[in-house]
C-alpha cells in the first residue's frame, strides 16, 4: 500500500505541509501514525481527498474541459498581434499564446488571477523517479 508523508502529500497537493497537517487534525484528511510517530496519508485517500477538492473548487458552469489550473499571472508578453501569458499555479508554469486583442480584453497582466483551461487529445504521463526525493 503506497504512503506518504506530510510534506509529500502537501508537495502533490501544491499546498504547504502546515495546511495539511491542519485538515488532518480537522478531520478533513485521514492520516495514521507510523511506528516513528510520524503522519503517513494512505495513497488511495489522499486521491479521494484531491478528487473532492477539485470538485468542490469547480464553479466555472459547463465544459467538457477537465483540466484548470486556478493561478496567477506573473508575465504578458505582447507584440502587435499575439500575446504569451505565463500563470503560476501552485507549483506548476502554465504557458499560453493567444491573440493581443483576447488578452486585452480580459485585460491580462501581472497579479490578476486567472484559470487555465486545458483541452488537449494528447496528455503524456510519466512517473516520476522513485529513488529522489519530492520536493518540498
Amino acid at each position: 500500500m503506497t504512503t506518504f508523508r506530510i510534506s509529500e502529500a502537501a508537495a502533490l497537493l501544491g499546498v504547504s505541509a502546515d495546511t495539511v497537517r491542519r485538515w488532518v487534525d480537522a478531520g478533513r484528511l485521514t492520516a495514521q501514525r507510523d511506528e516513528y510517530g510520524h503522519r503517513r496519508v494512505d495513497g488511495a485517500d489522499l486521491a479521494a481527498f484531491a478528487r473532492a477538492q477539485i470538485e468542490a473548487e469547480s464553479d466555472s458552469g459547463h465544459s467538457s474541459a477537465r483540466n484548470r489550473f486556478r493561478g496567477i499571472v506573473t508575465e504578458v508578453i505582447k507584440d502587435s498581434v499575439m500575446a504569451q501569458v505565463e500563470i503560476a499555479a501552485g507549483p506548476y508554469r502554465v504557458v499560453s499564446l493567444m491573440s493581443r486583442q483576447a488578452a486585452d480584453e480580459l485585460g491580462l497582466e501581472p497579479g490578476v488571477v486567472a484559470v487555465a483551461v486545458i483541452k488537449s487529445t494528447n496528455v503524456v504521463v510519466e512517473i516520476p523517479d522513485q529513488t529522489r526525493p519530492v520536493s518540498q
